[in-house]
């Protein structure tokens, strides 16, 4: 299922001006719409209840009541208005609303509780009441719905309506998404759900005009941007192979200003990739190195890359994983999915900013070319490598990935990769494992995970770890042991980082959920993007 999103402003609609109160709500009610969505506080429903707003100037809910013939005041008789945060009450129409001129068919009240009185402006709060207010929409008759922002916003400064919108759009777009409705050659019948909702309309005031329509059109790109990385991610791996990652890259070129370029096996060698082809040994499917290029940017300006680990399904080779669940070993390539993702969704948005996706894609199989626990390769910076455990691949295919960006001569380089197991001990499915010693770095993509909600936790990368790489053999080791093998991970790609800024994303713990829910969460997606657009 797809939802439309779009704008509608209403110049006059302000509910926080006590004059213009009754003729703002006056034009909102009178628009034909299924469900008309406002947000008010605990104050408002306080002072509603206790008559106080009738003896002075009306407020939000009494203004309200008035205009709707006391369906809230019966409401609140019955329990069904709440002053906790996030609690929805869903007022349907009456013959009453006519009357006034009520064209809405539902009003859907949500409760900010305390949030217009916090200090806190996290969009964590905001989150749950968004998702309390999405939830309320779906499962119904409601096809579609007008979200006046500004009610909402009252909680926050004006600056940070993007974000609301973003985020609300993101949850919306997560809400509608289902694997196999944009693939036909599935033949796979779309389970039945009860989600009705065809159309979100953002409404505004021109006090956050701009800001509204701006964040709608990046929310919609965003959403793309995920659904595609879900969609590649939730194939399965006889379909979703390197050339099928080949080919999706270079059909986004015709849809899109995007640039793509895709270099085969013999281009690879040439390159002297022999890191990223020991991998590729084992597998008869040819590898893939897609190059996405967005020249959104002033010419010469230093671009941001993006690689994306893309191993489309990982075996372990000769170090075999156990057979259980090793059929979710087809989201080891969602570093790439998301790479595609956000690529896709920064030309959409049209970015004002260079940026160039790189994606190593092969499958990591067993058999009798496959490489071997302790085989030496030599990598394209002219480093040995001691490959002690052939299933600690995915380093081995960007440290190469790594090398081969420095002709860019990047602004900076973001890797992001299913990498570790160990970054799930860690850190569990929450946040994405975030690598690097660049201080500017580290604070973005931090901050951007924060507004995403779409967040990381900074893991170290000492010195004193890279003594657990040596090898007797070789230049280093492609495995430190157990112990801390996530930071271990990172401490091995960083010998390929030393020309530009780097950050390392392990998202072991968050591409993917797995039981009932199983499928690709688009992460980081919308931490990516967000780190874009604060760059722009």
């Amino acid at each position: 299922m797809t939802i439309h999103f779009s704008t509608k402003i209403f110049p006059q609609a302000e509910l926080g001006n006590q004059k213009s109160l009754k003729s703002s709500l006056n034009t909102l009610l009178a628009q034909a719409t299924d469900c008309l969505v406002l947000a008010y506080s605990k104050a408002d429903l306080k002072d509603f209840g206790s008559g106080k707003a009738a003896k002075a100037k009306l407020g939000l809910l009494a203004e309200l009541d008035q205009l709707l013939g006391g369906s809230i005041s019966n409401a609140n008789i019955v329990g069904d208005l709440d002053a906790k945060q996030a609690s929805v009450c869903v007022l349907r129409a009456e013959k009453s609303w006519s009357a006034n001129g009520v064209k809405a068919k539902r009003v859907l009240l949500v409760s900010l509780g305390d949030l217009h009185l916090s200090n806190d402006r996290s969009l964590t709060a905001y989150s749950k009441i968004a998702r309390a207010a999405l939830k309320a929409l779906s499962g119904s008759s409601i096809e579609n719905a007008l979200w006046f922002i500004p009610s909402f916003s009252l909680a926050h400064h004006a600056s940070f309506i993007a974000d609301e919108v973003r985020l609300t759009i993101q949850y919306a777009g997560d809400q509608a998404y289902r694997f196999g409705v944009r693939q036909p050659a599935m033949k796979f019948k779309v389970k039945d759900h009860a989600d009705t909702l065809k159309h979100l309309i953002f409404a505004g005031n021109n006090a956050c005009s701009k800001q509204l329509k701006d964040a709608v059109i990046q929310g919609i790109a965003m959403v793309e941007g995920m659904n595609l990385a879900k969609d590649l991610g939730n194939l399965p791996p006889n379909i979703c192979t390197p050339t099928y990652l080949g080919k999706t890259a270079q059909s986004l070129s015709k849809k899109t200003s995007l640039k793509v370029e895709v270099l085969g096996r013999k281009q690879i060698e040439a390159l002297g990739m022999g890191s990223f082809l020991s991998v590729t040994q084992g597998s008869d499917t040819p590898p893939q190195f897609i190059v996405m290029r967005h020249q959104g940017g002033k010419a010469g300006e230093a671009p941001t890359v993006l690689v994306g680990k893309g191993i489309t399904f990982d075996t372990g080779g000769i170090s075999l994983k156990p057979g259980e669940a090793m059929d979710e070993m087809k989201y080891d390539m969602c570093g790439a999915a998301s790479v595609i993702g956000t690529m896709y969704a920064a030309a959409l948005m049209k970015l004002k900013k260079n940026i160039i996706g790189v994606v190593p894609s092969c499958e990591n199989m067993p058999s009798g070319s496959a490489t071997r626990p302790g085989d030496i390769v030599k990598s394209m910076s002219g480093q040995t490598i001691e490959i002690l455990n052939t299933d600690a691949e995915g380093r081995l295919i960007l440290c190469d990935a790594l090398t081969y960006v420095e002709r860019f001569k990047p602004k900076a380089v973001i890797d992001v990769a299913t990498l570790t197991g160990a970054c799930i001990i860690a850190l569990g499915h929450v946040h994405s494992g975030l690598f690097s010693d660049d201080e500017d770095l580290v604070s973005a993509l931090t901050k951007a995970g924060q507004v995403s909600l779409d967040t990381v936790w900074r893991l170290p990368l000492d010195a004193a770890y890279h003594e657990q790489l040596k090898s007797n053999f070789a230049d280093v080791a492609n495995i430190g042991g157990r112990p801390a093998g996530s930071v271990t991970a990172a401490c091995f790609l960083s010998r390929f980082t030393e020309k530009y800024k780097w950050a390392h994303l392990d998202i072991a713990g968050t591409a993917w959920k797995s039981g009932a829910a199983k499928g690709s969460t688009g992460r980081p997606v919308p931490l990516l993007l967000n780190y874009l657009l604060e760059q722009s």
